[in-house]
């Protein structure tokens, strides 16, 4: 790998134009693969993605642009998905080149459904991409705020701290601060929780719930959040840091998020079709809450999860949302 390394991302979303756009304000050309051919013909002659963060103008002189996730893996030394989880096994099928020596960082915040796997994971068991290679790409940001150019923060994992520090660099410009960490699946799986947290923090707003609930349901879910990825890995974090608090409160309470989007209107009385059919974007807390309480039946690695249940009785099982919020805030303390 040369001193300067290539970077390329995955994905045609607005968390993959925000990232996409982070890497320009430092690198003279940044890989961009996105399998919507038409899109990438709309950013070459009218210099912004037409469907997600619009405002973002391109210089698309340096911008590699393809449809081809074979071409951008070939092309880059440093991949960066971005892609949602729902759709990432299958994009991942298309590949006939190898991922050997490549550094794979994940900036997606779900689990892949196929395999049930967080997305390092996912890279590791069925792409036998060594954990040295992962890394995690982990908020609190909103790909909307990049797009606004509002001081925003991320944190980068991996297991090599000299891998993560160089994402970390490229990354960081006058509005976006970048700080490292070691806990890699820590961060994924926290990452992969909040949407979850978000979703119910949305279907309580739906149903009429107050400010003082949501405050009350927030103090819960991190501790959840706690319980739950401790029993997955267990090692020294402060679960208040950003990646963990920051990136929850941020995902539960702003305007911005799609899971709480997507949670108000199943509180409203939406069905999660039409929930799903009305959104533009994929709500990754409605893939990340089957997965998570699934995984969480495992004795093993049980943990006492009331609000993911909760979730997951309302998406999966059909419940009423207002008996089952009825019955969680007597569990909440």
């Amino acid at each position: 790998m040369s001193n300067k390394p290539k970077f390329a991302v995955f994905g045609g979303g607005s968390w993959a134009t925000a990232i996409v756009k982070m890497l320009c304000e430092n690198l003279e050309e940044v890989g961009w693969y996105m399998r919507n051919e038409t899109a990438l013909e709309h950013i070459k002659k009218d210099k912004h993605n037409p469907n997600y963060l619009s405002s973002v103008e391109f210089d698309v002189s340096k911008l590699k642009l393809s449809n081809d996730i074979n071409e951008m893996v070939i092309y880059a030394d440093y991949l960066i998905f971005a892609i949602p989880s729902a759709f990432l096994y299958a994009e991942l099928k298309k590949l006939n080149v190898s991922l050997k020596g490549k550094i794979i960082f994940s900036a997606i915040k779900g689990i892949v459904p196929e395999t049930s796997l967080i997305v390092g994971d996912h890279f590791f068991t069925n792409l036998n991409i060594p954990f040295k290679d992962i890394g995690v790409i982990t908020g609190p940001c909103h790909a909307e705020e990049v797009a606004l150019e509002r001081l925003s923060y991320l944190t980068i994992a991996c297991a090599d701290d000299k891998k993560a520090q160089t994402v970390a660099d490229h990354l960081s410009c006058d509005y976006i601060k970048c700080k490292t960490s070691e806990d890699i699946i820590g961060t994924e799986y926290a990452a992969m929780l909040k949407n979850i947290y978000a979703i119910a923090a949305g279907i309580a707003h739906g149903l009429g719930y107050g400010d003082n609930f949501q405050s009350v349901l927030m103090s819960n879910a991190i501790r959840e959040m706690k319980k739950y990825v401790k029993k997955i890995y267990k090692m020294k974090r402060d679960i208040n840091g950003s990646a963990y608090l920051g990136d929850l409160l941020v995902t539960g309470y702003s305007t911005f998020s799609r899971n709480r989007m997507f949670g108000n209107m199943i509180g409203k009385g939406y069905t999660v079709k039409s929930a799903q059919m009305e959104m533009s974007m994929i709500a990754e807390g409605y893939y990340a809450t089957k997965s998570a309480y699934l995984l969480n039946q495992d004795k093993e690695k049980n943990a006492k999860t009331p609000i993911i249940d909760a979730v997951y009785s309302v998406l999966y099982e059909n419940k009423n949302a207002k008996h089952v919020f009825k019955t969680l805030t007597d569990k909440l303390d």
